[in-house]
C-alpha cells in the first residue's frame, strides 16, 4: 500500500509546478443534496484533470533513467505524461484508443508527445503500447498498475482533508482506480471515519464486478462515452489496494452523467468531462444526507460541440 509518507514526500515535489486546486462550497448541489458539498476542482490543473499530478511525480522519479518511454490512455494520463515528460527533457509516445476526442488527441500532441492511434479501448491500446515498449527499448508506464503514480494522485486528496478536516464522505470516479487508491491513502490513515466511494460506468463495469466478486472480471469491451472510465477489465493492484478499504462501488449512466455535467455548469461554473462528472451523478443516486460531502471533478477535458448538447439538453 502507498504511505502517506509517500503522498508528502510527492507534494514537495509537485509543488515546484502546481498549485492547490480549489475546493470550492455549491449552494445548489448541497441544497439539493441535503448535505454541505464541496467540489474539488481538479479540471483547473494545468492538463485541466487530475492525472497530471501522478506523471511529474513518476517522471521526477524516473526520467533518466530511460531513453523514453510509452503509455496506452484514453486521454487524461496521456496529457499528464506528456506534459510531466516535457518537463523533464523525456521523450513520450501515448498509444490511444481511435475514438478518443480530438480536443484531447490535440492536446496531447501539443504537449509534445507522439500519438500511436491503435484499439476500439484501452486494454487493446496498452497491449499494444507493451509490445512497442519491448521492441524499442522504452520503458512502458502502466497508467493502472504503476505504483509510482499514486503518491501523486493522492496529493489531490491531502489537499482536501487538510482544507476541510471533518469532511464526512467523498467520491471519486474509477477507471484504473489511482484517484481511489489516493482516497482510500489519504482519509483511512488520516480520518478512517470518512466514507470513501468509487463510482464506475454502467458501460464499464469491470471493476465494480470485480470487487463485488471477489475476483478479477473482464468485459471483454466497454459501452460507455465516458473516456476516462472505459476500461473493459479489472487490474490486480487497483483491486487489492482498494477491497475492503472503499466503502462502496457505484454505478452510474451515460445518462446520469450528462445531467451531472449540466448540473456541474450551472451550478459552480466550471466543465467537467463525463468521467469528471461521475462523482456528482454519484452523489445524486447514493442519497447520502446530512453529510459534509466532497465530489471530484476530475477532469473537463470534453469536446466543445458534446458540452453544447448536453447543456441543450440538460437545462
Amino acid at each position: 500500500m502507498v504511505s502517506l509518507e509517500e503522498v508528502y514526500a510527492a507534494r514537495k515535489v509537485i509543488s515546484k509546478y502546481l498549485k492547490p486546486t480549489p475546493l470550492v462550497y455549491s449552494r445548489t448541489l448541497s441544497r439539493e443534496l441535503e448535505s454541505d458539498v464541496y467540489v474539488k476542482l481538479e479540471n483547473l490543473n494545468p492538463t485541466h484533470s487530475f492525472k497530471v499530478r501522478g506523471g511529474i511525480y513518476y517522471m521526477a522519479m524516473m526520467h533518466d533513467r530511460a531513453k523514453g518511454f510509452v503509455t496506452a490512455s484514453m486521454g487524461n494520463h496521456a496529457q499528464s505524461m506528456a506534459y510531466a515528460g516535457g518537463l523533464y527533457g523525456a521523450d513520450v509516445k501515448v498509444v490511444m484508443p481511435d475514438w478518443v476526442s480530438p480536443v484531447k488527441k490535440q492536446a496531447v500532441e501539443e504537449l509534445g508527445a507522439d500519438i500511436i492511434t491503435y484499439g476500439a479501448y484501452y486494454d487493446e491500446s496498452a497491449a499494444y503500447a507493451k509490445k512497442l515498449a519491448d521492441e524499442q527499448g522504452l520503458v512502458y508506464v502502466d497508467p493502472i498498475n504503476e505504483r509510482l503514480l499514486y503518491p501523486g494522485v493522492a496529493t489531490m486528496h491531502l489537499e482536501v482533508v487538510e482544507e476541510l478536516p471533518d469532511v464526512q464522505l467523498v467520491i471519486n470516479p474509477l477507471g484504473g482506480g489511482s484517484g481511489a487508491i489516493g482516497a482510500v491513502t489519504v482519509y483511512k490513515t488520516i480520518k478512517p471515519s470518512t466514507k470513501v466511494f468509487a463510482v464506475q460506468a454502467e458501460g464499464a463495469p469491470a471493476f465494480y464486478e470485480s470487487y463485488v466478486q471477489g475476483k478479477l472480471v473482464s468485459t471483454e469491451g466497454v459501452k460507455t462515452r465516458a473516456e476516462g472510465l472505459a476500461v473493459a477489465r479489472a487490474y490486480p493492484t487497483p483491486l487489492e489496494l482498494l477491497r475492503g478499504r472503499l466503502d462502496g462501488v457505484v454505478l452510474v449512466s451515460d445518462e446520469e452523467m450528462e445531467r451531472a455535467v449540466a448540473k456541474l455548469f450551472y451550478a459552480v461554473r466550471q466543465v467537467a468531462e463525463l468521467a469528471g462528472a461521475a462523482s456528482t451523478a454519484a452523489a445524486y443516486k447514493l442519497g447520502f444526507k446530512n453529510l459534509k460531502t466532497v465530489v471530484m471533478l476530475t477532469g473537463s477535458n470534453i469536446q466543445p460541440s458534446q458540452l453544447a448538447e448536453i447543456l441543450s439538453k440538460h437545462t
